[in-house]
């Protein structure tokens, strides 16, 4: 706990809101808009084009679509017979990278496609996407193996990997596009919890990774892309290609290690 933390606690009423950057706190009396932030944890980052330093309490992490649909025998992609290995790339490094991460206090956001039942939300366009001629196993349809609906929220198929562990505190949020950010509350929980610098990992690197850091990009975040910590079933030149732009025109580019060092640098509070 943090001083100022500490402060609060030993006086009357409570804190508005769930992050430390933007929250008021209120009294029979009085409505306190004015908390003073807590104190800048700066790590710096080996990146490329260029190192960046972000502050740890202005931090988020995303991981996109960790899913069996994407990553596990006998989900959708290996339905489909497409190599998913390429996918479960992430999942060791992220193994390490997480924990470190939360034990710094930066928060964990998983971003997982998970559709409605009755796809109302869903425009034929998007239906398209995955069912291009009509007929076949698309969005919400069983899966011949184990039934379980593709990508349909709460189904095995839309469920995160059992290597990788969430915890309690971690934050979910529903997806229905290639992009985490439409027609989704990230960005209003990124404002919430003051979110400035977003680290992002997850599948795929060339698709919904990369769609969802350009749009973070276009609402004003710093964006890292976590190179090692992102995998994809395309071939290699769409990598490259993501890579390449996103040290071009979107952000940066990092690796797991480098971001394990920077938080073994940080001061302690």
């Amino acid at each position: 706990m943090t001083a100022t933390e500490k402060r609060l606690d030993a006086q009357p009423g409570g804190q508005l809101g769930v992050g430390q950057q933007t929250a008021w706190w209120a009294t029979e009396s009085e409505v306190n808009m004015a908390l003073p932030s807590p104190a800048p944890v700066p790590v710096t980052i080996a990146c490329a084009p260029q190192n960046v330093t972000v502050d740890l309490t202005r931090t988020a992490v995303i991981v996109i679509d960790m899913q069996n649909d994407f990553c596990a025998p006998g989900g959708w992609v290996d339905y489909l017979g497409a190599d998913y290995r390429p996918d479960r790339k992430p999942i060791e490094p992220l193994q390490r990278m997480l924990p470190a991460l939360r034990d710094a206090g930066v928060p964990v956001i998983w971003v997982n496609w998970g559709n409605r039942p009755d796809l109302a939300n869903m425009p034929p366009n998007q239906i398209h996407l995955y069912k291009p001629v009509g007929v076949g196993v698309g969005l919400g349809d069983p899966l011949p193996g184990n039934g379980a609906r593709v990508l349909e929220k709460d189904s095995w198929a839309a469920a995160v990997v059992d290597e990788l562990k969430q915890e309690p505190d971690d934050i979910k949020v529903d997806k229905y596009r290639i992009s985490g950010f439409w027609d989704t509350p990230l960005d209003s929980i990124l404002r919430n919890l003051g979110v400035r610098s977003i680290l992002f990992t997850g599948v795929n690197t060339d698709q919904c990774v990369l769609h969802s850091l350009t749009d973070a990009n276009f609402l004003g975040y710093g964006c890292i892309l976590v190179e090692d910590c992102c995998g994809t079933t395309s071939p290699d030149f769409c990598t490259e290609a993501t890579v390449w732009n996103v040290k071009k025109c979107f952000g940066f580019v990092t690796d797991s290690k480098s971001v394990m060092a920077s938080l073994g640098r940080r001061a302690v509070r």
